[in-house]
Parts: structure tokens; sequence; C-alpha cells
């Protein structure tokens, strides 16, 4: 995806308020062999722009006082009430070095799962996302998770998934193998019903 920014010269608290009023978006570029540099967006462009979630997970093609470098979206910082951007952070993406970001988790084919279509239970997505490591290039927009083959009662794991070639989960500390997402009964499902769902379900 391709957005459009300017370099800024003035920088601080009240600078900010001037841009705001006149629709413009304080931002900061850094990380690669360059120094952090302070930049402005349209508002409404990049509004609009993060409403998309590829925009999230993409590497990002940086129009930048009309020369194109690649970045990733690393922090953005809205009103608390107000839909308004108050400032984005980018990082510079070096085509050669491995990034760590978050991707979106895509659930599919739920419905047809034995665990809804069969018992009538609900899925939970435990997570939505997943943090992994991978050259620029290897980046997906999002990790597709099928969910057609869960049982009632049961668990979707992130080991019985197939990650992109070259990804790589980013594991932290004692983590274990992550669960994406699980079928549970509908509330007010009797016990009963669950526990004989779940039997039949590894049947």
């Amino acid at each position: 995806m391709k957005f459009n920014a300017t370099s800024r010269s003035d920088k601080g608290t009240s600078a900010s308020r001037r841009l705001r009023r006149a629709g413009r978006v304080p931002a900061i570029v850094y990380g690669g062999t360059a120094d952090a540099l302070s930049i402005e967006l349209d508002h409404n462009e990049i509004f609009h722009a993060l409403r998309k979630e590829e925009f999230h997970a993409s590497i990002l093609d940086m129009q930048l006082d009309g020369k194109g470098q690649q970045v990733l979206l690393r922090a953005v910082q809205w009103h608390p009430y107000k839909p308004q951007v108050l400032h984005v952070d980018f990082q510079r993406v070096d085509a050669k070095q491995a990034i760590t970001t978050k991707v979106p988790l895509h659930f599919l084919n739920g419905d047809a799962s034995p665990a809804v279509k069969t018992h009538g239970q609900m899925i939970s997505h435990v997570l939505t996302e997943l943090e992994v490591t991978c050259l620029p290039a290897d980046l997906p927009q999002a990790i597709e998770v099928d969910l057609s083959q869960l049982a009632a009662g049961g668990n979707v794991y992130l080991s019985s998934i197939e990650l992109p070639k070259g990804v790589t989960h980013t594991v932290h500390g004692a983590e274990g193998d992550l669960v994406l997402a699980a079928a549970l009964a509908k509330p007010g499902a009797g016990a009963d019903d669950a526990a004989e769902g779940a039997e039949e379900g590894t049947e």
C-alpha cells in the first residue's frame, strides 16, 4: 500500500496542534541507518488507510517528499473520543533484515465444523493476531486458520496450522503451544450435552 508524507521541521506540542488544526497529522519514521525523521501526513488519507487491515500488516510504500521508501506501521495514537488520528510511528524496512510484527488471523470454515454444524456450539477466537518474524518479502497480510475439523469441545492449536514459507512464530518466555480457537457450549447448554458432544467428536 502506498501513502504520502512530507518532512517537517517544526516540532513540539504547539507545532503539532497547528498541524492538526490544518488537517495534518504529526508522525515519525525511524530505524535503519538514517536518523529518526519528523514527518506529517494528510489526516483524511491516513484515517481511511488505517481502517484497512492490510495497512497494519503490510510493508508500506511511503512517498516522502516524492521519494519512495519501505516502512512498517508501528504505533498509532488516537484521540480518546473523537475519530481523529493524533500521531503515527513508522519503522524503516531493510529488505535483507528480518522484522518482527503482528499479523491478523483469518478463521475459515467455522460453520462447517462438527462443533457448530452437528453440536450447535460456538467458536471462540482466542487469538486474533499472531506475532511472527520473517524477511519483509515474506510477510503475509494474514494467516488462515481452517476450523472445518474442529470437534465439539475441542481446540485449534498453533502447532496444527502451517505458517507461510519463511515465517516463524515469535516465542515469548515459557510460552507453550498456543490455543488459537476453541469450541464452546452456548450459554444455557447443559454440561451433560457439552460432555456428550465432546465424546462424540472424538469417536
